[in-house]
């Protein structure tokens, strides 16, 4: 019987062989959920440490460092291994997810055989493929002095076995890992990902870690999504699921799991316009190639290849119908083209399978744009193509002549949506911009909706040909006055047109503004005849059938600005309430008025 309560035990003074019996008493398993982004489904659920604290330790890092020192790291290491197995083993439907486990690096070279071994006895006990479980490779210890390091992940992955880089950019070896193993997840750390909404270095550096894993073909884990806000910003980064309190917490009690969480679905019904309808390109051209199981043996894809002779290469999936990359005929060509080579794979102890050969591939979400699709597949020097999945699981693949017909057809659409009079980009490309530019808030930013005053007793008196001439003179000065790379500028229909800045001041804006409806009013008083320019507009007739005279036409301009750091994401609140300015423009002297969006408004 112990002498004194487990938590009023030092640490510092367990010693050789008391860790692991006193952690027998006290530590629990939790899970918490790992969910996909784009649906709130869950995915899979990463096991935890609990009851560290019990035995005076103030971290789960510090209890494995402690036995480590002590040599009971791989003890230690085992008996947390069987609890989250069982634990997950427990959950329903735990065959269709992963269970993501911490694998410590200080680990390789301690029998790897023996360990590998251990590990199949366990889950072929607990009825757990392979494919189900995910070990999390830290960023904490420098692997480079590891023993035969490279050879264990590749062991594992043959396996059957995901893998994954832990807190990525936390520690110092990240990028080191992720150059020399091909991992299936980055998770990346909750540093970048808390208060990522109003933390613009954060979400650029993101960004370019979530570009950068599907390149290599491994998805995105953000880690630490603890509000909604973040929830919604590492979603249109393009992060593949989602981690946190935000979607729930880690829990010992296995009845609070569930199968989806449907907060997440109806946070996330503000999809992206541009990622839909680039969808709807990208399926009319997905090639549904035949697909080979990564524990076949290679039997199965000599067949494939001699049934198929135009093809080169076809996709290797896990159990789960996952993507692990692509195996390529000439991968196979020493074993095709050796006189021996149908031999040797007939032999026992050769067994080579398709695991063996599989390479990483390019990999993207249906929904992903198909600007960000060619990126990804032009970063992937030398791949063959470009795998697409839906819900994480294997939907197809682009080739490079596929992706330039969806670019192609793109463009064709964007041209459609062109206003036929001025060329300006329409409506889809409007809400596109805004989109984009809610979310960025990294500056200031500037969306105004212009308005002609008085353009229908105009366009009835004069004609429409005047009417036109009046709009097409507008288009030319928006043009001539919104040059640069931030400026955008579009055509919302008949006489309303749109402005999207950003980067500049609020002063510079209004003087440039200031200077287009100058123009304008000057430009537009050639249009009227010289009485109605000496009457200072035009005589006729209201709805009611009233006489009044119609001042000379000018334009209102109503200007939302949304302070720098603030970002949002609902694109129709905010259009809606740009167009809603015009009437307070309309009404002023000058003709433009300013408002202001910031935090709490």
């Amino acid at each position: 019987m112990l002498a004194v309560p487990l938590a009023a035990l030092p640490a510092c003074h367990l010693g050789a062989e008391q860790i692991v019996t006193l952690a027998k008493l006290v530590i629990e398993t939790a899970l918490q959920p790992i969910v996909e982004a784009s649906t709130g489904d869950c995915f899979g659920y990463e096991s935890l440490m609990r009851g560290f604290d019990r035995l005076g330790f103030p971290s789960p890092v510090a209890l494995l460092d402690k036995a480590h020192e002590n040599a009971e790291l791989m003890a230690l290491e085992h008996m947390l291994a069987t609890r989250a197995l069982a634990a997950f083993a427990a959950v329903p439907g735990f065959a269709e997810r992963t269970l993501f486990i911490n694998f410590d690096t200080r680990l390789m070279g301690m029998d790897d055989d023996a360990v590998l071994q251990r590990l199949d006895d366990r889950l072929k006990r607990a009825g757990i493929p392979p494919s189900s479980l995910c070990f999390e490779l830290s960023e904490r210890h420098e692997t480079d002095a590891a023993p035969g390091f490279d050879r264990v992940l590749s062991r594992l992955r043959q396996h059957g076995f995901k893998l994954a880089i832990d807190d990525f950019g936390a520690g110092f070896s990240g990028l080191k890992l992720l150059s020399r193993a091909a991992v299936d997840y980055l998770k990346i750390d909750r540093h970048f990902i808390s208060q990522i909404d109003s933390t613009p270095r954060h979400r650029h550096l993101v960004k370019h870690m979530v570009t950068m894993a599907h390149k290599l073909g491994a998805r995105v884990i953000a880690e630490g999504v603890e509000t909604e806000a973040e929830f919604h910003v590492c979603r249109d980064l393009g992060c593949d699921l989602l981690q946190g309190y935000f979607v729930a917490r880690p829990t010992v009690c296995l009845e609070d799991l569930r199968p989806n969480y449907p907060h997440l679905a109806q946070a996330g019904e503000t999809r992206r316009r541009t990622a839909s309808a680039d969808t709807v390109l990208i399926r009319r051209q997905i090639e549904r190639l035949p697909t080979v199981r990564e524990s076949d043996m290679l039997d199965t894809t000599f067949e494939l290849f001699r049934t198929s002779p135009g093809q080169t290469f076809f996709p290797v999936l896990n159990a789960n119908g996952e993507p692990r990359g692509v195996i390529h005929e000439v991968h196979l060509k020493e074993l095709i083209y050796h006189p021996f080579g149908r031999d040797l794979l007939k032999n026992r102890v050769y067994q080579r399978r398709v695991a063996n050969f599989a390479t990483p591939a390019p990999i993207a979400d249906i929904t992903v744009p198909a600007d960000e699709m060619l990126d990804i597949f032009a970063g992937a020097n030398g791949s063959d193509c470009l795998i697409l999945t839906e819900n994480m699981r294997y939907a197809g693949i682009l080739s490079a002549s596929s992706l330039l017909r969806i670019i192609s057809e793109k463009q064709l659409k964007t041209a459609r949506d062109q206003n036929p009079l001025t060329g300006l980009p329409g409506n889809r490309a409007i809400r596109d911009h805004v989109h984009d530019a809610i979310l960025d808030g990294d500056r200031q930013r500037f969306f105004c909706y212009c308005d002609f005053d008085n353009f229908k007793p105009f366009n009835d008196h004069y004609g429409f040909h005047a009417g036109d001439a009046a709009i097409t003179l507008f288009s030319a000065l928006l043009r001539r006055h919104f040059i640069g790379e931030e400026d955008f500028i579009g055509h919302v229909g008949g006489d309303d047109f749109f402005i999207g800045v950003a980067g500049q001041a609020q002063a510079e804006i209004e003087a440039e503004l200031t200077r287009l409806l100058d123009a304008f009013s000057d430009g537009v008083c050639a249009l009227y005849s010289q009485e109605d320019r000496a009457n200072g507009g035009l005589h006729g007739h209201d709805r009611n059938g009233e006489s009044r005279t119609y001042p000379l036409m000018r334009c209102s301009i109503g200007v939302l600005a949304l302070e720098t750091g603030l970002v949002m994401t609902d694109v129709q609140g905010v259009t809606a309430r740009v167009a809603a300015l015009k009437s307070r423009a309309k009404a002023s002297a000058s003709g433009l008025v300013f408002d202001t969006l910031s935090e709490g408004r």
